[in-house]
């Protein structure tokens, strides 16, 4: 049954999970209980809603749901704890009050809150993916299992870690202070674009995207976006991911097959994405400072907006690309640097590039700098050698797709 604005129930639910549970912990603490609570008010929703229809104040109802079900899940752990005589003076928070299903509530800035818990610094990359995924995102354990190729289990306990660390840290439920603000949000913003890149180019497995990742780093980005509208690099990571995702109908043949960018048909790109990620970028790089993403983002407008690969602006793409290493050492940006060196210099000026980077410890494994060395070679004649470095880009890489289209240019 659709909601009162027609949304089917199962993506209400989803986009309301996270205010549910940013509420319930926001107010109640016990950010793992709290999970539990939640999800079986989603349950509840899901079996009741169909049958007796989506109320008026459906998060309210959400929200007094789950905070019934944590009290009587603290109750029930409170009995346990005396009953062992482990814990002593345990009493439930003195503001322990149910709110009413229609008093609407004012948490729309927690899911916010929500997702810099998540990204706690204590955690690792792969942790906070993973526990973004699942508190805010609302995706089942079994989901973000299947988005990182491991046995539910393994999963359930990564996340349960993960948890039991943010609990430890005793890091409170508010936004981090102002001077810690930036680098917090840095991290939620890198999370996403992590999310998404990885639904993008998969780096292992039998296809090239894993469109339920990209689709939802975007619609998470999306909501922090509706949050914070004045920040000019939430803006930009948006952008960058629609001006990147508007290719993906381009990127592979019906057999699934990659099909690089310069012979990609361009009338399959997603020109609503590409018109909605220019006007964002358009109106973000006025504002500044200007950050990585919004230069990224920068970038990929000036591959979309070009009618075709031979008038693309690579000059002004190497400029870009000059400016974002100016801001950080990274060494994949300093490969696509000679990628756009290349295409606007001539293939010998990026060779000479990829011979530095070749130096560098960091791409020592990585199947980009081979798979780039080998166009280069191509585009200056000398196939014998570009069939060996696409061979052995072949070999560095985990993603079928890209170890067949390899192995298909070097024969």
């Amino acid at each position: 049954m659709p909601s009162e604005f027609g949304e089917p129930v199962e993506d209400l639910l989803r986009r309301l999970t996270p205010q549910v549970l940013a509420a319930v912990v926001r107010r109640y603490g016990h950010f793992d209980t709290a999970e539990d609570a939640v999800q079986e008010a989603l349950l509840a929703a899901a079996t009741q809603w169909p049958d007796v229809g989506v109320p008026d104040n459906s998060l309210a109802w959400l929200i007094t749901v789950a905070a019934r079900r944590l009290t009587d899940l603290l109750r029930a752990e409170q009995a346990r704890r005396k009953r062992a005589d482990t814990v002593a003076g345990w009493a439930l928070p003195q503001d322990w009050v149910t709110p009413p299903a229609d008093r609407a509530p004012a948490d729309g800035d927690d899911t916010l809150v929500l997702l810099y818990l998540c990204c706690h610094p204590s955690l690792p990359p792969q942790s906070q993916i993973a526990l973004t995924l699942r508190a805010v995102g609302g995706l089942t354990t079994a989901e973000v299992a299947r988005a990182f190729l491991v046995s539910e289990s393994a999963m359930a306990r990564r996340i349960s870690r993960a948890k039991t660390v943010v609990k430890q840290s005793g890091l409170p439920f508010a936004p981090p202070a102002p001077a810690e603000r930036g680098d917090r949000l840095a991290a939620v913003l890198h999370v996403l674009y992590l999310i998404f890149t990885e639904g993008y180019a998969a780096t292992t497995g039998p296809s090239l995207h894993r469109v339920e990742l990209s689709s939802e780093a975007i619609r998470l980005t999306r909501m922090v976006f509706r949050l914070l509208p004045g920040d000019s690099e939430v803006a930009g990571l948006l952008a960058l991911m629609l001006l990147t995702d508007a290719r993906r109908a381009a990127r592979t043949a019906p057999d699934q097959s990659l099909i690089p960018m310069a012979e990609q048909d361009r009338a399959l790109w997603n020109a609503d994405l590409i018109a909605e990620g220019v006007d964002l970028i358009t109106a973000a790089l006025p504002r500044g400072p200007v950050g990585p993403y919004q230069l990224q983002a920068a970038i990929a407008a000036l591959h979309d907006e070009a009618p075709d690969n031979e008038s693309t602006d690579w000059a002004q793409i190497v400029l870009l690309y000059e400016r974002l290493l100016a801001l950080a050492d990274n060494p994949v940006v300093a490969l696509n640097h000679a990628v756009a060196v290349a295409m606007s210099r001539g293939p010998r000026a990026g060779l000479e590039l990829l011979g530095k980077l070749e130096t560098d410890g960091r791409l020592a494994a990585d199947h980009r700098l081979y798979a780039v060395r080998a166009h280069l070679l191509e585009m200056t004649g000398d196939h014998e050698s570009a069939r060996a470095a696409f061979e052995f880009a072949a070999s560095l890489t985990t993603s079928l797709p890209q170890q067949r289209y390899l192995r298909g240019r070097a024969r």
